[in-house]
């Protein structure tokens, strides 16, 4: 078979190229010639069109992502180990342990195939937190679909599950929490976002670069397939329509086994102290891992593509170069220990292959058949790609949609509308029982879960000699930042935030994962835009770094973009996982309060899942953040559960008071009967933020109300928990505990078709 080599470049500068249907534009494959000094052979074409795609590239992104850079780079808990630009976040959580955590997206994928999309996201990420030097210990997801009854949630909603699931329990990492959204929104564009989270002593920090000439490259794990190839890279660079992507590149097909050989051999190669620069292979393949190691290092690289391990031996270079098979690292390790390498690979049975060295230079050259295929300056691939300073335009709806309140839908009137709408809002599908969703994960496996779905944040222990955690939590407000997105991104953070202090850890710091529509529509950069500049200014309010993250762009079916998801994971720190406070009210007799703002704030109502349940509503003005009060309620939490002065704790967020009193009452298995000093239906369904509900002893009243005070809260008792099981709110209406559970657990198994609780 011919191949189109350098040589052969220069000499047929008309020959015409496929640059269009390999997702470039014009004048990026004019760029390219530029960079080149000539037409580019085919595989350095290929190698450009990953590299530059969307999800490579974030060259709509970095002109926005760049501003993160004024953001501090020290947590609560001391400087960033390693923050933006590396394969994940590290952050010092103290007695000499890193945690590094991450969150990437695989959303087109998903929808493609599902099961596979979602189960190769998992992997990723995965590899990612491994190429750092830590030991992955858990795992999350956020996901989004369609409406529940919507014909293609039930095609991609139970294979997605699945996909996670599968994946990581055969890795034997814990999923400790996530989320679940339906909208209409996401119909025909599915949202998987994964996220990993990995623990490290300070020493074992890794970096990817290549150094040192006459270093070998060396490719271990999986072999090389026609599977993904392009996948993750185009896929996330396509609009999709109606009926299905445009283009359908190869979704990866995972193998979670091989995964796991790869973790072990990779943990005891570190130790062994025998490499010196690593990266992992995901979107891109060995385009990425060449090109980011070589430009990343003091010199070149010389890769010889005969030598890597095929199992189709019918790829072309091209192909090979642009396989996104999974379950594959490259790394760079002095020639005296390759004996020692191979040795710990072939342990685990994990196939390893010399297939290149580190040169001198700043070339980096491929072969193939004897003939060299690609000779370019790696900076120009992985970092130099094109920046679009795309335009931006506030949409001529945004005001109508703001003007649109809440204040025009009819309210309950009696007690009987408000307990319909109690229930309503509560067994919605947004509001409803995860548990057929989380129960198909491992949530304890290592024996280190403190906490768990359907908690308010996941929490592991670290070290099993002082107790030492670590908390997350992953929230996104897609309907405040349709409204605001600004504002919107604010309390999306807020919300991650005090997920992760209810529980009584320190918030320290984020990782972020961007989903939002075409950005070649200038109202969706304009969403984009507002949400980071709400992120940095809510994180330098609330000192949280940003450590890295995702941008997914062309997240739209035809030409409906979905609302604007800005996924926050936030990271906490837990002296002692034995302090942690759970959600679900533990003892009858204990108080029930409300914790939040000394000076009550306005709103709530718009935006509201209330509005979107009862109403079918979006529109109005979403509730303004109170950083104070957040730090004010996190300081509270964390002090109150080292004293033992709670019971249990729920942070108030979608579906306002009325979700938290609900969920309390049946995760704990006890009643509440509760008075409430204004107008109950809007202290039962405002989402106005910086508030959470508390139970406790009585004797401890007087203690917590001086500590609430003391952080510029106000502390309201507003009932007891009961052995009566039934939610009472005064003067209003009492449902069952027995119905409003069962209701609760049954909306998503119903919807599937599959049965539920009796």
């Amino acid at each position: 078979m011919s191949v189109d080599t350098v040589a052969n470049a220069k000499a047929t500068p008309q020959v015409q190229q496929p640059w269009a249907e390999l997702g470039l534009k014009a004048d990026e494959y004019e760029s390219i010639k530029q960079i080149l000094g000539r037409r580019p052979t085919s595989c350095e074409l290929a190698m450009y069109s990953v590299m530059w795609s969307e999800h490579c590239s974030y060259k709509s992104s970095k002109v926005h992502l760049a501003r993160f850079g004024q953001l501090e780079k020290t947590t609560p808990r001391g400087p960033l180990l390693a923050g933006i630009g590396e394969q994940a976040g590290v952050v010092d959580v103290g007695q000499g342990w890193a945690v590094t955590f991450k969150a990437e997206s695989h959303n087109h994928p998903s929808y493609v195939e599902p099961y596979q999309g979602a189960a190769t996201g998992v992997g990723g990420i995965v590899r990612d937190i491994l190429a750092m030097g830590a030991r992955p210990v858990a795992s999350m997801d956020s996901l989004r679909f369609g409406k529940l009854d919507a014909p293609d949630t039930a095609r991609v909603l139970p294979g997605i599950v699945a996909g996670v699931g599968g994946y990581g329990n055969c890795l034997g990492l814990p999923n400790i929490g996530g989320e679940v959204v339906f909208d209409d929104c996401y119909y025909g564009n599915p949202l998987v976002n994964a996220l990993s989270v990995g623990v490290l002593r300070h020493e074992d920090l890794h970096l990817a670069f290549a150094r040192g000439t006459g270093n070998k490259v060396i490719l271990y794990g999986a072999t090389t397939g026609g599977d993904g190839i392009g996948g993750a890279s185009v896929l996330a660079s396509e609009t999709f329509d109606a009926d299905g992507p445009a283009k359908r590149p190869s979704v990866q097909v995972g193998d979670p086994f091989m995964e796991k050989l790869l973790i072990e051999c990779t943990l005891e190669l570190f130790q062994a102290g025998i490499i010196n620069g690593i990266q992992d292979l995901g979107a891109a393949g060995i385009s990425c891992a060449t090109s980011e190691l070589a430009s990343a290092g003091d010199g070149g690289m010389h890769i010889d593509l005969d030598l890597v391990p095929l199992r189709d031996n019918t790829l072309t270079p091209e192909e090979i170069l642009m396989s996104e098979s999974q379950e594959r690292m490259a790394c760079v390790v002095e020639p005296a220990n390759l004996g020692k390498f191979f040795e710990i690979c072939a342990k685990w049975e994990v196939l390893a292959t010399v297939i290149g060295e580190v040169t001198e230079g700043d070339r980096l050259i491929i072969d193939w058949h004897g003939e060299t295929v690609v000779d370019v300056d790696p900076h120009t691939v992985a970092h130099e790609g094109p920046v679009y300073q795309r335009p931006l335009t506030r949409p001529a709806w945004q005001d109508t949609l703001i003007a649109d309140s809440t204040d025009k839908l009819p309210r309950p009137q009696t007690g009987i509308e408000l307990a319909d709408q109690f229930l309503a809002v509560v067994t919605s599908p947004n509001q409803a029982d995860k548990s057929w969703v989380t129960d198909q994960y491992d949530r304890y496996v290592r024996g280190n879960t403190a906490l768990a779905q359907p908690q308010d944040s996941g929490m592991l222990r670290i070290d099993e000699a002082t107790g030492l955690g670590v908390a997350l939590a992953t929230d996104a407000n897609a309907r405040f930042t349709m409204l605001d997105p600004f504002v919107g991104a604010e309390l999306s953070l807020c919300e991650a935030y005090r997920n992760v202090a209810v529980t009584g850890a320190e918030p320290v710091a984020i990782t972020d994962c961007l989903n939002f529509g075409s950005p070649e529509d200038p109202e969706v950069m304009w969403q984009f835009s507002q949400a980071i500049d709400g992120l940095i200014k809510g994180c330098q309010a609330l000192g949280t770094p940003v450590t890295g993250g995702n941008v997914s762009f062309y997240n739209r079916t035809g030409e409906v973009n979905i609302m604007p998801t800005p996924l926050v994971g936030m990271l906490g720190v837990i002296d002692d996982v034995r302090q942690r406070v759970k959600a679900g009210f533990r003892a009858e007799g204990d108080l029930i309060a409300l914790v939040g703002p000394a000076t009550p704030g306005t709103g709530g109502i718009d935006g509201s899942a209330w509005a979107q349940v009862v109403h079918g509503h979006l529109g109005g003005k979403p509730p303004q953040p109170d950083y104070a009060a957040e730090q004010g309620l996190a300081k509270l939490m964390i002090q109150a559960a080292k004293d033992k002065l709670l019971a249990s704790a729920h942070d108030l967020s979608d579906g306002g008071l009325a979700v938290a009193l609900a969920e309390s009452a049946i995760l704990g298995g006890l009643g509440a009967q509760v008075a409430l000093a204004g107008d109950d239906f809007e202290e039962l369904f405002n989402e106005r933020p910086a508030r959470a509900l508390l139970s406790f002893d009585p004797e401890k009243r007087d203690v917590l109300t001086s500590l609430a005070n003391a952080h510029g809260l106000s502390l309201q008792v507003i009932g007891r928990v009961t052995s009566i099981e039934e939610i009472s709110v005064a003067g209003s209406f009492s449902v069952s505990l027995v119905d409003l559970t069962r209701a609760w657990r049954n909306t998503i198994p119903a919807a599937l078709g599959i049965g539920g609780q009796d």
